[in-house]
């Protein structure tokens, strides 16, 4: 079983905490020199993966994850995760990503608040495979 980390990028570093508890394969695309030949690779690794994982942290500075997650939702419900850490976020962005995250339940997306509920989801999955 292999998972896709995508999510917020910047400011907390929840893929290395998470890689370290996960008893799956996991493709983690942050790379120090972003090129072409890693954005085709990350492609590739979402599309393949058993499950794609975006995990939101008040890092957050873009809308491209979101826009990835809402996408995932409709085109492969059944292997999206969406996790959120809202700790140090701020009320209107917790606000807007709780109402996000009641959307994707609505398209079948299993939903999380805590790294340590993504990672038993996750780690339970490999038992079951």
């Amino acid at each position: 079983m292999k998972v896709f980390l995508g999510g917020t990028c910047s400011g907390y570093n929840w893929r290395s905490k998470l890689e370290r508890v996960l008893k799956c394969d996991y493709y983690n695309p942050v790379v120090k020199d972003w090129n072409e030949q890693h954005r085709l690779r990350e492609v590739q690794e979402r599309e393949t993966a058993d499950y794609v994982l975006y995990v939101i942290t008040s890092g957050i500075k873009g809308v491209y994850s979101i826009a990835e997650v809402v996408d995932d939702s409709h085109k492969r419900p059944d292997k999206t995760i969406f996790c959120v850490l809202y700790e140090n976020m701020d009320r209107q962005m917790a606000h807007s990503l709780r109402a996000t995250a009641n959307l994707l339940k609505d398209n079948g997306i299993r939903c999380f608040e805590s790294l340590s509920d993504t990672a038993k989801f996750l780690n339970e999955q490999v038992k079951n495979d």
